[in-house]
């Protein structure tokens, strides 16, 4: 399952997604709105992305996962829209047989959707607004 969607993040669907009789571990990832960020009080974000490319380099990271680690559970779903603080904005599941390559998976697909998919954050403060690239 992968993923650009507008509404709520549901885990367990991605969980359910990945967990199989072969894998030992799932580990988890997931990104929610946080209420402060770079010395200010955050009212809301704003998500925008390019869908078609999104989905498709978001299973560009999934690719780069498989091929890393021999992992082919993988599973990621990115929200667009707004988001009130402590809504979930993005969502990863890696199912793998032993933690180690689950959890290095993970982080690396994190890291990669931030780094090469085309989804915007416009952040919303108190008497403000910035788009935010965050990009590592």
């Amino acid at each position: 399952m992968i993923d650009i969607i507008d509404t709520d993040i549901a885990l367990e669907p991605l969980v359910q997604d990945v967990r199989k009789n072969s894998n030992g571990a799932v580990v988890t990832f997931l990104g929610v709105v946080r209420g402060f960020s770079r010395g200010r009080n955050v009212l809301y974000l704003e998500y925008e992305a390019y869908r078609e490319m999104a989905v498709r380099k978001m299973q560009q990271v999934a690719d780069e996962v498989r091929e890393k680690w021999t992992i082919d559970d993988i599973a990621m779903v990115h929200r667009v829209g707004h988001l009130e603080v402590g809504e979930r904005s993005v969502a990863i599941a890696v199912g793998a047989p032993h933690r180690k390559a689950a959890f290095e998976a993970c982080e690396y697909a994190i890291d990669r959707l931030k780094e090469i998919v085309p989804i915007w954050k416009k952040e919303v403060w108190e008497g403000g607004e910035a788009w935010i690239d965050d990009r590592p």
